[in-house]
């Protein structure tokens, strides 16, 4: 395991280098080592006291977004100790680094910036992008990158969705262990067309409309290019883009470089594990489900896809699988007789007479679970979770947007609304509660469960390419890790405490398909959960001995 990282910086460029410095817990050794006597309070504190500090602090404050500024500040002075409490305090601190107060810090970006993170690239940097990331200190092993064009559910947020890999790249070392030193966030500035954004003095971003057509896509083209000359290898994840470039651009890239897109397979993945651990409360199959989609985007048709290969992989025929699951779009059910259907929603166009909404649709089609993905909060209304109830003894209820404006239904909603049958998972984290004198522990279907373990079993067996097989295989590892105890509590999920554990043990299946189908560039080793575990950072201080 890695504890921090070797450096060549002294002095005060060591205290303002957040990847080394250590603050206060500098050791006597170490200050007179690196030139930090007297740059330094007399006492040396344990990270763990550092910890308690600045929990003490965090927690005095009472507005989410005030602790993300406060996290996010720790973030840049000493990363070793950010990671170190957000590793240990993973149920608390994650909703504030992610969903649901990114969202929020995402449209206050330019209100509350302190210090750039990461790497801005704009369209008018087009010709010159590979000297642009030559900037970049570090040797990058992992690439997030948006447009910032569809950020969660809030929609064209421009370059403030830089939040966005910021936040996913600190969850790849605080849930995977993937070393901070190789993540690289990027932000596409392609424009925005959020007014808002263009008369707000404070935005960061250009001032001028989207980019569209072969100009974006040039800009794109020479960043992966320019991306995979600067840093061999490395791998390019691809979040938050709208759903006409999202589907494309994976389709364009995706059998050329080893790249995914978190948003279609990573939260198809983390949906699919949530049905299988249903299915295991239920004591049916996939075969014997039917399930309307509440959107018709990235995340739909994401989840549709990696269900129909579930079910494939049992012995299911293709095109049957595929009618065991059904699309609502903002024009209705989507159906073969429709004309003009994006070509992501054909597979999902079943013959069936039109139907205008999605409580039609489903009294029409009596789903066995109802997967909300259209980031429009509330649409899972009594009426919706009642004809659940109505017509199955343990109704699957995903509601899976966020932030959790976003959410189609609460917990405790879907809960009454079906007298608590409901098997429940959301997008967005909400709290235990009581239900007719029962413990209910809902668990977020959080993509952090999924997208961390799939980069640190590609970057530990160096994976050429990153299959939706992986996916599949990262879907039934958590499943699998899905005890008894939490399917009793209304959990579909392990507990995020243990998503390190988690994480490692998807490395090691991802890794596993990369090695059978020859994806991996490194040797087979004999224990492939120490090749894994060889790759994971400890944000734990070293000690070190005079």
């Amino acid at each position: 395991m890695k504890h921090g990282h070797e450096t060549a910086s002294r002095g005060v460029a060591l205290l303002h280098d957040p990847l080394h410095n250590k603050g206060t817990a500098f050791t006597e050794v170490e200050r007179d080592a690196l030139g930090l006597r007297g740059l330094l309070p007399p006492h040396v504190h344990t990270q763990e006291e550092q910890m308690a500090r600045f929990l003490e602090n965090m927690r005095g404050l009472a507005d989410p977004l005030e602790k993300f500024v406060a996290l996010n500040s720790l973030h840049d002075r000493n990363e070793a100790l950010f990671f170190r409490v957000v590793c240990d305090h993973v149920d608390e601190i994650m909703p504030l680094i992610y969903t649901p107060t990114v969202g929020l810090a995402c449209q206050r970006f330019g209100h509350i910036f302190q210090r750039p993170r990461g790497m801005f690239i704009s369209i008018n940097d087009r010709g010159r992008i590979a000297d642009i990331l030559r900037n970049w200190p570090g040797k990058a092993g992992i690439i997030v990158v948006t447009d910032g064009e569809r950020i969660l559910g809030l929609g064209d947020q421009g370059a403030n969705g830089m939040g966005i890999p910021v936040g996913k790249l600190s969850l790849y070392t605080a849930c995977a262990g993937v070393d901070p030193a190789i993540c690289l966030p990027v932000t596409l500035d392609m424009g925005t067309n959020n007014e808002t954004l263009l008369n707000d003095p404070y935005y960061v971003g250009l001032r001028r409309r989207r980019v569209t057509g072969p100009a974006y896509d040039e800009l794109i083209d020479e960043f992966i290019t320019a991306a995979r000359h600067v840093f061999p290898d490395v791998i390019i994840q691809f979040e938050d883009f709208a759903n006409h470039n999202a589907f494309r651009l994976l389709e364009r890239y995706r059998h050329k470089i080893c790249t995914f897109n978190d948003d279609i397979q990573g939260t198809a993945s983390v949906a699919l594990a949530g049905v299988l651990s249903a299915l295991r409360v239920k004591g049916t199959s996939l075969a014997d489900e039917k399930f309307l989609f509440l959107g018709a985007g990235e995340a739909a048709t994401g989840i549709a896809d990696l269900i129909v290969a579930a079910m494939v992989a049992e012995g299911v025929d293709v095109m049957e699988a595929r009618k065991h699951c059904w699309l609502v779009d903002s024009k209705g059910l989507v159906v073969k007789s429709r004309e003009g259907l994006a070509s992501q929603k054909l597979p999902y166009a079943h013959d069936h007479p039109p139907v205008s909404d999605f409580l039609s649709a489903l009294k029409a089609l009596k789903p066995t679970g109802i997967i909300g993905v259209a980031a429009v909060g509330g649409t899972f209304t009594p009426e919706v979770l009642r004809a659940m109830a109505d017509g199955n003894e343990r109704p699957i209820v995903f509601a899976l947007s966020n932030p959790t404006s976003k959410s189609e239904c609460t917990a405790e909603q879907a809960y009454e609304g079906t007298d608590g049958r409901a098997l429940f998972a959301s997008g967005s984290p909400f709290l235990p509660l009581q239900y007719q004198g029962k413990t209910m522990v809902p668990r977020q279907g959080n993509n952090s469960y999924i997208f961390p373990g799939v980069g640190l079993g590609a970057i530990a067996c160096g994976a050429t390419r990153i299959t939706d097989e992986m996916f599949l295989a990262a879907a039934n590892t958590l499943a699998s890790l899905v005890t008894p105890a939490d399917l009793d509590q209304g959990s579909l999920f392990p507990p995020l405490s243990n998503t390190r554990e988690v994480s490692a043990r998807i490395a090691v299946a991802v890794a596993e398909v990369a090695f059978e189908r020859g994806l991996a560039a490194k040797s087979r080793p004999e224990d492939m959960l120490t090749l894994v575990k060889a790759h994971v950072y400890d944000p734990r201080y070293p000690v070190v001995h005079s």
